[in-house]
């Protein structure tokens, strides 16, 4: 399927609308990337501040949303408060979290996915994965070592990935992303180095895509050829003897010939998390964009609507990279989670940029222990999702004490799925 484009590729700017191959028309250059909420409520479905953050998003001009990942099993939750979307799922609340998220001529995507082995020690016991191989790192202290999954159970979450979609679709949302990327289970098949099977679904490049492929066209017969389904993908690991920017290229080149709507474009692991910026280069942060280099490559394979997402702070450089006609849309995260009207004034000031600080405690051990560069963001999210403005002073140490308290109590609650 071919995009279609409102100008010639190259000259397009912020505010220019855009035209899926479906037929959707997104109003600008703006794709909000997913951020965990961790807004769910006890039975795992979104609560009312969920709802009330997205509209408020919608508000703030931006033309693509993506939610945090919904997870398609209930048995394998990434973190406590995730939202679960399956057959037990209260469809009420999720059409309410659609519907304002779509407010303003916004689209509301739904990214879908399941952690596979990353999943905190005091939430499962034993997780599964494609290898029983434990996350390394430091990260084996805080993840239980993981079972290899039979391939009947392979099959079963395949299904699972297309009930879900088939459900947002009810609910509705304007479509669907299967997280690819940041080590989750559809990251780790795709990975040699944590995919390390002897049958169909490991070894070669193309026996370790089958299980992204086989959840594509699951996907694909639920919801129909013209509702979007789109992809967030690691452009590698930057892990020895892990998923490799060859491998990335094959599988955006192999689902982009089977039909996928958008690719976003993103990079890293927990074990090496790219995504943050980690060990990102002094002329890549210069420029903005972390991924550049490897989009530009993949514009020269595919025809597939782009989405690079991934340092992102200033109009200058968001342009900057439309103008390379690598990319058609800009993602942005974190900056929106600092002020919510971020795309508005994109649009209305070229000058315009939104600097982050550089979070921490003052102890990188107590930093990396809570995940703050992630839990100090879920934090502003939850001030909006109460109607409040985010907080760009907010304590670190605060973040700190807020995580480890709602971990222990977490860790002495036996799993409700």
């Amino acid at each position: 399927m071919q995009n279609i484009q409102t100008k010639e590729q190259g000259l397009n700017g912020l505010g220019d609308s855009f035209i899926l191959a479906g037929g959707q028309t997104i109003k600008n250059r703006f794709f909000k990337s997913a951020m965990s909420e961790q807004l769910g409520d006890k039975a795992h479905n979104p609560t009312e501040g969920l709802a009330r953050l997205y509209r408020r998003w919608a508000k703030g001009g931006i033309g693509l949303s993506m939610t945090g990942n919904v997870m398609v099993d209930r048995s394998a939750l990434g973190e406590p408060k995730n939202v679960v979307l399956d057959e037990k799922s209260d469809l009420v609340q999720f059409k309410a979290w659609a519907k304002a998220g779509r407010e303003n001529s916004s689209h509301l995507w739904m990214q879908l996915n399941h952690p596979g082995k990353q999943i905190p020690k005091f939430i499962c016991e034993e997780p599964v994965a494609p290898s029983a191989i434990a996350l390394e790192g430091g990260l084996e202290k805080g993840f239980n070592k993981p079972r290899e999954l039979s391939e009947i159970e392979i099959e079963g979450i395949i299904k699972k990935f297309a009930t879900s979609a088939e459900l947002a679709k009810q609910a509705g949302f304007s479509g669907v992303q299967i997280h690819g990327a940041h080590g989750y289970l559809v990251s780790q098949f795709l990975s040699p180095r944590h995919n390390q099977r002897q049958d169909q679904w490991g070894g070669s490049i193309e026996n370790r895509m089958r299980f992204v492929l086989g959840i594509y066209h699951a996907m694909r017969r639920k919801v129909g050829n013209n509702f979007p389904i789109g992809i967030k993908l690691n452009s590698a690991d930057f892990m020895k003897g892990g998923f490799t920017e060859e491998d990335s290229m094959q599988v955006v080149k192999t689902l982009s010939e089977a039909g996928v709507d958008l690719i976003e474009v993103s990079g890293g692991t927990y074990e090496s998390p790219s995504m943050m910026g980690h060990k990102a280069k002094e002329s890549t942060l210069k420029r903005e964009a972390y991924f550049l280099d490897y989009i530009e490559k993949v514009r020269e394979l595919v025809a597939t609507p782009l989405v690079l997402t991934g340092g992102f702070r200033s109009a200058q450089g968001m342009q900057e990279a439309l103008n390379t006609g690598a990319t058609d849309f800009i993602g942005i995260a974190r900056t929106t989670a600092v002020d919510p009207d971020f795309p508005n004034k994109l649009i209305a000031d070229v000058n315009h940029k939104q600097p982050l600080k550089r979070l921490t405690t003052g102890m990188r051990s107590l930093d990396k222990m809570a995940m703050l560069d992630i839990t100090w963001y879920e934090q502003q999210l939850a001030r909006m999702a109460k109607g409040k403005a985010p907080n760009p002073n907010l304590s670190e140490i605060n973040t700190f004490f807020k995580v480890f308290m709602g971990a222990g109590i977490y860790a002495f609650k036996k799993r409700r799925a």
